[in-house]
């Protein structure tokens, strides 16, 4: 009986996933890289983790939509009012985990179907273009971000900026999980 080496198997859905979710985080950390350098670069005066980690926000009104999203999603799940005191805490939380979700999907996708055979770096700015995308579609029906067209080009350049930044990031990391 021939034995195949583990590394001529085919990477499992389940272990696809798993590697573009640790992308993901590493995606989304490199795109709050950006946004920080951005933020000091626009005259931005916090540190890195009081920008990341927002302490002192307290009220859902001055919260950005992350927070928002979560809190419509704990409220929605839950029943129950989600107090002011986790505006931050929901804001980092809903952020990294829609980067790892998305990580996780895309490793799924390139990892685990015939799209495995392209070279995964290069799908990186297509899918931080595609996350881009979907969020000026979803959050504006949840009446979250007004519709796209109604943004300066600006705005969405930088927005495009971060999240082509974060599609690099995920595909380069699931390229060098991935290798064999």
């Amino acid at each position: 009986m021939r034995t195949i080496s583990r590394s001529k198997q085919k990477m499992t859905p389940l272990g696809a996933a798993a590697k573009g979710a640790l992308s993901g985080a590493a995606g989304t950390a490199l795109m709050d890289l950006a946004g920080f350098v951005g933020y000091k670069r626009g005259g931005g005066d916090s540190d890195l983790v009081k920008w990341e980690f927002m302490p002192g926000l307290e009220e859902w009104s001055n919260a950005p939509t992350p927070a928002q999203v979560g809190k419509r999603l704990y409220e929605g799940l839950l029943q129950r009012p989600l107090p002011n005191r986790y505006a931050a805490l929901t804001n980092g939380v809903t952020h990294w985990l829609y980067g790892v979700a998305w990580g996780g999907l895309f490793g799924l996708v390139i990892g685990s179907t015939p799209l495995a055979r392209a070279p995964r770096a290069l799908a990186g700015p297509p899918f931080g273009a595609v996350v881009f995308s979907s969020s000026y579609v979803i959050l504006p029906l949840a009446r979250l971000y007004k519709p796209i067209w109604q943004y300066d080009k600006q705005t969405l350049a930088k927005d495009l900026g971060k999240h082509l930044v974060y599609g690099a990031g995920v595909a380069t990391l699931f390229a060098l999980l991935s290798r064999h």
